[in-house]
């Protein structure tokens, strides 16, 4: 019997590749690197072909570090990235960078279209209010602005969907990334042919659509001598990065909540019956009948990678000396300033915002700088407004009646007790804290587990796999302080609202 199960997470910083036994356990992984792009303000984007190089060249790394035998792999679990628009030809040629989820070059496009078909027509059928950083105007962006490229559409892929291709030539779209196109049916699951030509956005461009599980092909010869797999692995459809995540925290039940500390920030709540809000993000969770109620901000663990490599040269040479690395020496320094950081706030606007605010022309924000300020209340205040955004979608949530008990965190940034006790403070949740850094993955591979037959449903899955590895319980002291520190939050943004717009260069 195969013993393993191999799970791909195409982030947008870097790519992870990790062999999993049926345990959980992890056998080894790899990092892979690749560019982002920042062509004009606005414009963010990555090569999608880089992303699979990056991918073949690390699955090949974390095989020979896990010794084992290709042929004992018993399937593979990809997930990716939000709201890509991945343009190919006919023969699987990429033609153009995709837009990523940052990106906000249609904002015109996107105002015009709510104009013309009706905010209310789009969101009732899509579950989600048409926004910048989805696929669909990226979609009609290319019509408008790159002609060429637009006319030698076959197919628009999603992150995993493109990495899929590579791997068995099949063109496949799974249902949990549906939510970035709005001729989505977010009810049904379906394409909705009627909106696909009310917004322009021709049927033949969108593959057939896969439940997250479902074996959708086979690893090619091609990918094979790529990557070092083995001819025949199966493949499933996989899904979003954060559903992804979401299931490999061990959130599979109605109000369950995972927290997500990756380079983007927000929550993702399980929810049995469709429950949409304009201000939210809705999609399909990766387990099947159920959805995800998001919050998804552009300010998470991306605002502490952003400082360290900008203002942290003393922490990397300090760290080469103690042995610590400089995150862990930031986090120090953090740690030592009061909560509420004497006053200091921080907005995490960093590539405008997404929800719930949705504003292209958000900006991040230092406030309350003073000459006693030190680095440690800049690290702290970063941290603190990250947890505010957080803080923000959750109640945003509860108006629409999504009332959560508990948090459990994912990502890079649930590394740092620190920053997870900051958002438990902030939040007044309790948050449990799983594998933090292998969620993602091994939610891909529990997709692939339970789609191959490893694992009788995702009940047992999440059961075998999932343990929580340490608990937090907010300070109620501090969560006094942080509810004065968060009205000012909010009135920050509602006050620079207009000069953040009146300034943009978009």
């Amino acid at each position: 019997m195969k013993k393993y199960l191999l799970g791909i997470d195409i982030g947008t910083s870097a790519c992870k590749v990790a062999i999993f036994n049926r345990q959980g356990e992890v056998i080894a992984s790899q990092m892979g690197d690749y560019q982002v792009y920042y062509p004009k303000p606005g414009y963010v984007e990555q090569n999608p072909e880089e992303w699979w190089e990056a991918i073949y060249k690390t699955i090949n790394a974390t095989l020979l570090k896990a010794g084992i035998d290709n042929e004992d792999i018993a399937g593979i679990g990809v997930d990716g990235q939000s709201w890509s628009a991945i343009a190919i030809d006919e023969n699987g040629k990429v033609l153009t960078n995709t837009p990523i989820w940052m990106d906000t070059r249609a904002n015109d496009i996107c105002g015009r279209l709510n104009k013309e078909i009706g905010e209310d027509a789009i969101f009732n059928l899509a579950g989600n209010s048409l926004q910048a950083s989805y696929t669909t105007a990226k979609i009609l962006w290319y019509k408008e602005n790159l002609p060429q490229v637009y006319e030698s559409i076959y197919k628009i892929l999603q992150s995993n969907s493109f990495i899929v291709y590579r791997l068995t030539e099949v063109l496949s779209q799974d249902k949990s990334q549906g939510y970035g196109l709005h001729c989505f049916d977010m009810r049904a699951g379906t394409w909705d042919e009627k909106m696909c030509k009310r917004l322009g956005i021709p049927l033949d461009f969108l593959p057939d659509i896969y439940d997250c599980h479902q074996v959708v092909g086979y690893v090619t010869e091609k990918a094979a001598k790529l990557s070092g797999l083995a001819v025949g692995t199966p493949v499933v459809a996989g899904g979003l990065d954060a559903a992804c995540g979401t299931l490999g925290a061990g959130v599979i039940h109605p109000y369950e909540t995972q927290e997500q500390g990756g380079q983007a920030g927000g929550m993702s709540i399980c929810l049995e019956e469709y429950s949409a809000d304009p201000r939210l993000i809705l999609s399909f969770h990766v387990v099947p009948n159920q959805w995800l109620l998001q919050g998804g901000t552009t300010g998470g663990g991306g605002v502490m990678r952003w400082f360290e490599k900008e203002f942290a040269d003393f922490e990397r040479e300090e760290g080469q000396r103690t042995g610590k690395s400089s995150l862990e020496l930031l986090n120090e320094i953090a740690g030592k300033v009061n909560a509420g950081s004497d006053g200091m706030i921080f907005l995490p606007y960093m590539a405008g915002e997404r929800s719930p605010i949705w504003d292209v022309h958000a900006k991040g924000v230092y406030y309350g700088l003073d000459y006693s300020k030190t680095k440690g209340h800049f690290v702290r205040a970063a941290m603190e407004g990250v947890a505010f955004s957080l803080k923000h979608n959750l109640d945003v949530a509860a108006t629409a009646g999504a009332h959560i008990n508990e948090l459990r965190a994912m990502g890079g940034s649930a590394n740092s007790l620190l920053w997870t006790q900051i958002k438990s403070d902030v939040t007044g949740k309790p948050i449990a804290v799983p594998s933090s850094d292998t969620a993602t993955t091994l939610g891909a591979v529990i997709l692939a587990g339970v789609g191959v037959g490893m694992y009788r449903d995702f009940e047992e899955a999440v059961e075998m796999t999932v343990k929580v590895r340490r608990y937090h319980v907010p300070n109620m002291e501090n969560h006094e302080i942080y509810k004065e520190n968060y009205k000012l939050y909010l009135d920050l943004y509602k006050n620079l609202q207009n000069v953040s717009k009146e300034n943009c260069l978009i």
